[in-house]
């Protein structure tokens, strides 16, 4: 069964075990004044649905993932189009659509394959509390 998605918000799926990534998301909650995304981890079932759905790998987890408009974006693309989705000073990151996606994500391969031994890895998915909490998808 597909996984609905309002029409008018965006999921970023991201590995929720890994600082960097949970800390990205930390940093987009704040700035997200529209309240336009919504968040789950890649190893929720969730996540797991919203990948096959957009015919995107379910056993590779080395990438942030938007879905958006019924699009979905990887890796560099992912971050772009959430900074500019931002709004404000994060569009300062717009213009970088225009390098080549191979060298964007040859950059962003290899931080992600540093990722754990850079920022950590948590035993677990982050747990949401509060209001915040709403924005996740179980």
């Amino acid at each position: 069964m597909p996984t609905e998605i309002p029409d008018d918000e965006a999921v970023i799926l991201f590995d929720g075990v890994c600082n960097l990534c949970s800390g990205f998301v930390q940093f987009v909650i704040p700035r997200d004044t529209e309240r336009k995304y919504r968040f789950a981890s890649l190893q929720s079932d969730v996540g797991r649905a919203l990948l096959a759905e957009h015919d995107l790998p379910t056993d590779e987890l080395e990438s942030v993932v938007l879905i958006e408009d019924g699009e979905s974006y990887e890796k560099s693309s992912a971050i772009i189009q959430i900074a500019t989705g931002l709004g404000g000073l994060y569009r300062i990151l717009s213009p970088f659509r225009y390098v080549p996606r191979s060298i964007r994500d040859r950059v962003y391969d290899f931080v992600a394959e540093h990722r754990y031994r850079w920022f950590g890895k948590k035993d677990r998915c982050m747990m949401p509390s509060g209001d915040v909490e709403s924005r996740f998808l179980e």
